[in-house]
């Protein structure tokens, strides 16, 4: 068996290719935009994708998974869990196969079992994971949003990100029993969850890549927590304010994310002084992705400061609308960096970039 861990550091976000290597079979969970990454990665391991799947609907990223699915002709498994609110809408035109509880998902020897853990989200999938030559039981469990190490998933989005008033208190509920139910299984059960430290899917995230059941039901506030009441009071309190880009990805995920294709990530227009200038008087979006002393020293009128850092994509998706065209402007000293907030900015579905700037312009202007 091989199991192959992706992070993306700006997202705090994991997905993971699991490959059957006597088969040569694979399957993607909770891919990211960025397919590329897991089809070198299969081709370098010499397996093909032949599955890809996700644990929920994701509100912090674009989901890769139908790009993927399209991009390999792999099959599409997507959750058929939850109310009519939450079904993909996509499910049907892309010929997807939906998973329900107790499902079994063969990738090669690799069995996946199917397990519905809501709380998060209603339609909220975990997969078992085993190696059936090496063991008729389980190895470990994709957990998703479901299980961090340190956390659990948080049960108030559904309310504050997507708008669903008076929900919060009976999704924390949900997820109590959830977690009831998945602490009997093995304590040797491996832990691979979806998120990690700085992920605003949790509050209180380990950075510890991974861990087992046994120590996070001693280590685990969640899972020791016994009493329902105290669950409920303790998984709502201090909740950080999720980014306001959340509501748009899960409208995203849920409807179907735009696939890229050989557009992916590519490089706009660079724009001269004039060019830029006519932008901005037809009141166009020009975000200077400087860091902040060096847009303090000298900027453009009506340019907005999003430094190209750590933070960036969180703050670009607070601060630039979804339904309007934009231009960056990038440090004339490291403008190669255009690149990496090309696609920073695609992972959360922001495509309206219509071109580039060197911020020499400004020394022009």
């Amino acid at each position: 068996m091989l199991m192959k861990r992706f992070y993306d550091t700006k997202l705090a976000q994991a997905s993971y290719l699991i490959g059957c290597q006597a088969t040569g079979d694979a399957i993607v969970i909770d891919a990211n935009r960025d397919a590329a990454q897991y089809i070198n990665a299969a081709a370098a391991e010499g397996v093909r994708i032949t599955h890809v799947t996700e644990t929920h609907i994701h509100a912090d990223f674009i989901s890769g998974s139908l790009e993927l699915a399209q991009r390999t002709a792999a099959q599409l498994l997507l959750s058929d869990e939850g109310d009519a609110q939450w079904k993909y809408a996509f499910a049907t035109a892309s010929h997807a196969r939906l998973l329900k509880h107790g499902d079994v998902i063969m990738v090669g020897n690799i069995k996946l079992d199917v397990l519905h853990t809501p709380g998060h989200t209603p339609e909220h999938l975990a997969f078992l994971v085993t190696d059936t030559p090496a063991s008729a039981g389980p190895m470990g469990i994709i957990s998703g949003d479901f299980v961090f190490v340190g956390d659990v998933g948080r049960p108030d989005l559904l309310e504050k990100a997507a708008g669903h008033s008076g929900t919060m208190d009976a999704s924390a509920r949900t997820l109590f029993r959830s977690l009831q139910h998945i602490k009997q299984l093995p304590d040797h059960l491996q832990i691979w969850p979806g998120h990690g430290a700085g992920s605003a899917c949790g509050k209180a995230l380990g950075a510890v890549p991974t861990s087992t059941l046994g120590y996070e039901k001693v280590a685990n506030w969640g899972l020791k927590t016994t009493d329902e009441e105290v669950f409920v009071a303790t998984v709502l309190a201090d909740q950080p304010e999720p980014p306001k880009y959340f509501a748009e990805m899960k409208r995203m995920n849920k409807l179907g994310p735009s696939v890229l294709g050989a557009r992916a990530f590519a490089r706009p227009a660079r724009l001269d002084q004039s060019t830029l200038k006519a932008l901005l008087n037809a009141r166009g979006l020009v975000i200077d992705t400087r860091n902040s002393p060096a847009f303090t020293i000298a900027h453009i009128a009506g340019s907005i400061n999003i430094p190209l850092n750590k933070s960036f994509t969180t703050w670009a998706g607070w601060l630039i609308p979804f339904d309007r065209d934009f231009t960056l402007i990038v440090d004339a000293a490291r403008e190669s960096e255009i690149d990496e907030a090309i696609r920073d900015l695609a992972m959360i579905g922001l495509d309206r970039l219509v071109g580039y700037a060197s911020s020499d312009v400004i020394d022009e202007w």
